[in-house]
């Protein structure tokens, strides 16, 4: 039995709008909102504790720290950004393991933040965030 094309293009139109739909969700998930509508999702939080009110990330440092693979020491991460503006509060990652968040303002755009994560003396990763 052959199905009607009516069925065929209104299923293409259906699987089409459907992904679309998935898409636009997915969206939402990873970046708080539609980032082309400019809703960035912040840090959601305070800065728990102000370190270096002066503190800055430049340029150079950023691609530093970029380069640094996950799992190296928090002291290489530290020799490369020295101290934090803030730390914000812990977050429970995985069973077991309390991480611990620094932020720091980029120089050249202030309105978005690195936030670096630690897992005791070991850096775990970083994320940008808006502010």
């Amino acid at each position: 039995m052959e199905i009607p094309n009516f069925w065929r293009s209104n299923s293409k139109r259906l699987m089409a709008g459907g992904s679309l739909i998935l898409a636009i969700g997915l969206l939402i998930d990873q970046f708080g909102g539609l980032p082309f509508l400019g809703n960035r999702k912040s840090i959601g939080e305070t800065c728990q504790q102000v370190v270096q009110s002066s503190a800055v990330l430049s340029k150079k440092q950023l691609v530093q720290l970029l380069a640094v693979p996950e799992g190296d020491k928090k002291q290489r991460i530290r020799d490369i950004v020295k101290e934090p503006y803030c730390q914000l509060s812990s977050l429970q990652i995985r069973a077991g393991a309390i991480a611990l968040r620094e932020a720091y303002p980029l120089e050249f755009e202030p309105q978005t933040w690195l936030v670096v994560l630690y897992e005791g003396e070991q850096y775990t990763g970083y994320r940008f965030s808006g502010r």
